[in-house]
């Protein structure tokens, strides 16, 4: 059988790679991305601390997130960080994480839904979009993003949790980050299966403030977000009492 590793030309410039020729029919795996920062770089990098809920209803899908940013959870930087973004007409996604590593997540994940519909004339799934948005996660230099993805498509209302591993867990509700605890016990106490968008809210905001009142990186007030089939609705509240 005919072996292209000898006497050929892929050999003689086979044998001038450092790690020898290796099997031509194996594939060939890289590397995950890794991040040279120090702990000490750790600790000075922007973080949304954060709790970010989502909860999907008979109407469409209503997303909560307070409005606290921290360095390393110590020292509060910024009181009005709006932490989620639609990602199209019908989709939005909330982060927590590194701040940095969120807005060049949320910018490439806009542009290969942009790149989706120009190509094919409609709109990704929001299965689809899950899908792509897990794939960077895993494969692409995003560092420390852990957001929530919510959408409504021709399939009805989503929600997915989304990890820097890649996994993209689908499911009724969900919450994120440090103030994820305290949110979770509320949304468990209250979700049913035939929610308004109106008792979404009442709820998404009864779990921030949960959140806020233990979690010391989350609070300084709440965006509520309604997603439906063709528009994504984001507003503030400088006080979450206003909203119960």
């Amino acid at each position: 059988m005919y072996n292209p590793s000898q006497s050929s030309e892929f050999s003689r410039n086979a044998e001038r790679l450092p790690d020898g020729p290796g099997n031509p029919y194996e594939p060939e795996v890289g590397q995950m991305p890794q991040s040279n920062a120090s702990q000490q770089d750790m600790d000075n990098i922007n973080k949304t601390g954060t709790t970010i809920v989502g909860i999907t209803t008979t109407e469409g899908v209503l997303m909560a997130s307070d409005m606290r940013a921290s360095l390393g959870g110590r020292v509060v930087s910024n009181k009005n960080v709006q932490k989620v973004e639609q990602i199209q007409e019908n989709a939005a996604l909330s982060i927590s994480g590194s701040v940095g590593g969120a807005q060049s997540f949320i910018r490439t994940l806009k542009a290969e839904s942009n790149l989706y519909e120009a190509r094919r004339g409609e709109r990704m799934s929001i299965n689809a979009l899950a899908t792509m948005a897990s794939n960077l996660l895993r494969g692409g230099p995003f560092f420390m993003v852990v957001p929530i993805l919510g959408g409504v498509d021709e399939d009805g209302a989503h929600v997915y949790s989304l990890d820097p591993s890649g996994s993209s867990l689908a499911d009724k509700y969900t919450a994120q980050g440090s103030g994820m605890p305290y949110a979770l016990g509320t949304l468990e106490n209250n979700y049913t299966d035939d929610l308004t968008m109106d008792e979404a809210e009442q709820i998404g905001a009864k779990a921030i403030q949960a959140a806020s009142e233990r979690d010391t990186a989350s609070g300084n007030g709440i965006h509520l977000t309604k997603i439906t089939a063709d528009e994504v609705e984001i507003v503030g509240h400088q006080d979450v009492d206003d909203l119960l």
